[in-house]
């Protein structure tokens, strides 16, 4: 497998990590905050360094797995995505049924309401637990590690793909934040309308996203049968 086919195996997991709503709420809270430019950059730096890591463990387990022939089954492999699919299923309904009711704001997280008084330190340390510990990305995380893994590529492909799916699962924290570094004060106002539509439909968003990456998850493990 090369690298232009690992890509198209992980894109599907670093699009759902990247469209996560509570990420970009997180950067988009520190950028209206009175530190913008030294948290949401260290939360930044945070959450590349999270996915990064998380995908680079995965791997480096998953290509413990033993391998055969490209084209024989791979019953291992098999078994590990189809759990991964279901859990991810399980996790879609869990955010489907977890949906605000219409006209409803749901609360934020506890720890949202203290993005004011956060340091860069704690801003990086936050954006870590969420890219590399939080259960939907770490599922991601392990999915793409997992197809990385057992891929039998090439160190070389291995690499541009995984720096490929960290790049792609950055984009939407990395847009605002590059942004208001450049543009300042003056995208506070779309800042706030996105911050207030990602909380409203953040469960129905990660909802339908875990749905299609699970099953298709499924698919894929049932063939390495």
């Amino acid at each position: 497998m090369n690298a232009a086919q690992l890509i198209g195996e992980l894109l599907p997991q670093a699009v759902t990590i990247a469209i996560s709503p509570i990420p970009i709420i997180a950067a988009i809270l520190m950028l209206l905050s009175a530190r913008a430019r030294s948290v949401a950059t260290a939360f930044l730096a945070g959450w590349v360094v999270g996915i990064a890591v998380a995908a680079v463990v995965v791997t480096l387990l998953a290509s413990a797995i033993p391998t055969s022939d490209p084209d024989s089954s791979k019953p291992i492999v098999g078994v590990v995505k189809i759990v991964l699919g279901v859990l991810l299923v399980l996790l879609a309904v869990h955010q489907w049924r977890g949906r605000p009711a219409d006209g409803a704001t749901p609360a934020p997280p506890a720890w949202m309401t203290a993005i004011d008084s956060i340091t860069p330190v704690k801003a990086a340390g936050l954006a870590f637990l969420l890219a590399a510990v939080n259960p939907k990305n770490l599922l991601m995380a392990v999915a793409a590690g997992v197809s990385v893994g057992t891929s039998g590529a090439s160190t070389g492909a291995v690499v541009g793909a995984l720096v490929v799916f960290v790049v792609i699962a950055s984009v939407s924290v990395g847009v605002p934040v590059l942004g208001f570094l450049v543009l300042g004060t003056r995208l506070a106002d779309g800042l706030s309308r996105l911050r207030d539509w990602l909380t409203h439909n953040n469960a129905t968003i990660m909802a339908v996203l875990l749905l299609v990456i699970g099953v298709v998850t499924i698919g894929k493990g049932i063939g390495d049968f």
